[in-house]
């Protein structure tokens, strides 16, 4: 805008604010891919997650971009990742029930992550 030979430039002091929307629900829209228990449905995870659980816990951690030390080095690690991945993948399921799934069934739940990873593409 000119006025007589001068130009008058508009300044914005506030940015607009924008609203951003979540892309799914809090609760998820689908069940995991195979259940906690079929476990025999893959059994190279399950040799795999039993002879060699760090080396499993390691792959898991990198397919999901995260440092392979990750659930050895950060407190709770697995439980964040399993957290993560039901994000990512829009798992049902809460905090609470993956902390007592990976409590009391440890090896089925690393199973089952890893399982899901496959089925994912990831």
């Amino acid at each position: 805008m000119e006025m007589k030979g001068v130009s008058v430039h508009q300044v914005v002091f506030e940015q607009p604010m924008q609203r951003v929307m979540m892309v799914g629900t809090l609760q998820g829209h689908r069940d995991w891919d195979t259940g906690l228990f079929a476990c025999c449905s893959d059994c190279k995870t399950l040799l795999c997650t039993w002879f060699c659980l760090p080396c499993v816990l390691c792959d898991i951690s990198k397919r999901m971009g995260e440092c392979m030390c990750m659930p050895f080095c950060v407190p709770d690690g697995l439980l964040a990742l399993r957290a993560r991945m039901r994000t990512l993948g829009g798992i049902q399921g809460s905090i609470c029930n993956d902390c007592l799934v990976l409590n009391c069934c440890g090896a089925c739940a690393v199973c089952q992550m890893k399982r899901e990873l496959d089925a994912m593409g990831l």
